[in-house]
């Protein structure tokens, strides 16, 4: 595995998709940058991180025997990993908030972003993007985030994190290549925040109703029962979870 270290970048994802693309690459390639100008999250939004005090990193991984409609699986594998690695640093009550924030207690510490390289209209690869608050303590107009040193006290080697969730992360997309959907499946969903207990959510037309987290679907919509124990589905775009 090929690991690029850099000072200063836009975007791990960005950049790991100008080379991935301008080599032609098919070894894996971790990315890995002490700032990001421009990193982000799903639908935009911006990732706030102290210069060298966080993690931020990308993955190009091949990934040709996983069609478009499973790639959820990819990010549900990533999200274990990061889970993992959390729980073997003792840091308690991590959860999976849907579809790709990782809390410990209700406080965000992890954020992934993932995206898809397509060719031929078939997955060819997948792009993972990771921003970890490892010791980080402050934040300005961000309530709800944490880190590894928040909860622990203790300063941690980013190199040595990275290692831990590089190995981690290629356990479960090894699951995912030989074919063990569901374990990847019911394992993120065991871990889900606010699994099957009533939650308040707000729509996109800023209508706030109770709904109960039951899962999610194989192309990763979050399946909620409602009124009449009817289960729908909605897509990151249509619902938000208000905690």
């Amino acid at each position: 595995m090929r690991i690029d270290k850099l000072h200063t970048i836009d975007s791990t994802n960005d950049y790991l998709k100008r080379i991935s693309k301008e080599e032609n690459a098919e070894e894996d390639i971790v990315v890995w940058a002490l700032e990001q100008t421009a990193g982000r999250g799903q639908m935009g939004t911006q990732w706030q991180t102290e210069s060298g005090k966080n993690l931020t990193f990308s993955v190009f991984r091949k990934v040709k025997r996983i069609t478009i409609d499973e790639q959820f699986y990819a990010l549900m594998a990533a999200s274990l990993a990061v889970k993992d690695v959390l729980s073997q640093l003792l840091i308690k009550n991590v959860r999976v908030k849907w579809p790709n924030d990782i809390l410990t207690d209700n406080d965000k510490i992890c954020g992934i972003l993932i995206e898809s390289v397509i060719k031929g209209g078939q997955l060819d690869a997948m792009i993972l993007g990771v921003g970890l608050n490892v010791n980080q303590t402050q934040w300005e107009n961000v309530p709800r985030a944490t880190s590894i040193k928040s909860r622990t006290g203790i300063h941690f080697e980013l190199e040595e994190i990275l290692s831990l969730l590089l190995k981690r992360f290629h356990h479960y997309v090894d699951l995912l290549l030989k074919g063990e959907f569901n374990t990847i499946k019911n394992d993120y969903e065991a871990h889900l925040f606010k699994k099957d207990k009533p939650a308040t959510f707000l729509s996109v037309d800023e209508r706030q109703f109770v709904g109960i987290i039951k899962g999610v679907s194989e192309s990763g919509k979050l399946l909620l029962q409602e009124e009449n124990d009817v289960v729908n589905e909605y897509d990151l775009k249509e619902i938000q979870l208000l905690y």
